[in-house]
């Protein structure tokens, strides 16, 4: 049983952590894990398709990044922007938190914020004397391992080209190698799952069963479930698309249009049910989402796999290379 923290941890060199997307979306590396002869193979993005089959259906997801970052007017309080619970009310992640208890306020593009409730969790419900606009002033909450400031190439790049729905504060990485013409060229159907500030939340207890998963808001329309339901192999675009697909709800066995939210957490020795294939970037050690693939392809093989990837200095995280698994 792999079941204690240090089961899924590994030592990845600093220089291997992509800082910057490369030149083109399209030529990431992809390592291939073929499950059922646990072998691999070392092949490019652009050879996706050679490994799909007649009836296959990719499945994205297409929430769209929020500029959820940004600072009271006098630097002093860095608010990352969760989720907008109404006119001029948002549940914020705030730092430092202790300036900020309930009946503090600071000012945010000249109007007034104010902390009216402090959740379990740490986060905020902020009340903004005017309404927030994220995209004039907010800045892209890039992942704490990118040790840099966020540019303007970011506000592109740290997004899929096919990002529709607004509400994420981190994107869905394995999309971020899609162009529109590779994308046009592929069966696909897309789902909404926000990805929230959670995903870079470290897992704390050693015995995983113990940790706290966060919840996070998802969506998938009629067409989607209809096409996602008469597909022959579904193929999972990330894990944020995995978390849809095994969380949603079903009528005699067939998806149904829905909303909702999931706080699933999924490690071995689960089984995932509703994902034939998954393509997915690499993951942080000791992380939900490592243990989430290792779920999928067996932690060993997916362990060693990661071994091989850092001998062979592939990319790694959000703006890094990808990994197929069949």
């Amino acid at each position: 049983m792999s079941s204690r923290l240090s089961d899924y941890d590994y030592t990845l060199p600093e220089e291997l952590i992509a800082q910057r997307p490369l030149a083109r979306r399209e030529d990431s590396r992809m390592m291939v894990l073929h499950r059922g002869a646990q072998r691999i193979e070392h092949r490019h993005f652009i050879e996706l398709k050679t490994f799909l089959r007649d009836g296959d259906l990719l499945v994205l997801n297409n929430a769209r990044v929020i500029a959820a970052r940004r600072f009271s007017d006098d630097g002093a309080i860095e608010f990352l922007f969760l989720e907008k619970l109404a006119l001029g009310h948002w549940r914020c992640l705030v730092k430092p938190g202790r300036k900020m208890r309930i009946g503090t306020s600071c000012r945010v593009n000249g109007a007034e914020a104010q902390v009216k409730d402090v959740l379990p969790d740490g986060s905020r419900i902020v009340a903004f004397a005017a309404d927030v606009s994220l995209e004039n002033g907010g800045i892209v909450p890039l992942p704490p391992y990118m040790h840099r400031v966020p540019d303007e190439e970011d506000r592109e790049r740290y997004q899929t080209v096919f990002a529709d729905v607004p509400g994420a504060v981190a994107a869905p990485t394995a999309g971020l190698h899609f162009t529109k013409e590779t994308l046009a060229n592929l069966p696909h159907a897309f789902v909404t799952l926000h990805v929230g500030a959670g995903t870079f939340q470290p897992v704390k207890t050693e015995i995983i069963a113990d940790h706290q998963m966060h919840s996070e808001r998802y969506s998938l329309s009629g067409d989607a479930a209809k096409e996602i339901n008469t597909a022959l192999r579904v193929v999972a675009i990330g894990t944020t698309t995995v978390r849809v697909l095994e969380s949603a709800r079903r009528v005699g066995g067939d998806l149904v249009p829905q909303e909702g939210s999931t706080d699933i957490f999924i490690y071995p020795p689960q089984k995932i049910q509703h994902a034939d294939l998954l393509l997915t970037n690499f993951h942080l050690p000791r992380s939900t989402l490592l243990m989430l693939v290792s779920a999928f392809a067996g932690r060993e093989f997916v362990l060693s796999a990661y071994e091989e990837a850092i001998r062979e200095r592939y990319r790694f995280y959000s703006y890094g290379d990808c990994m197929l698994i069949l």
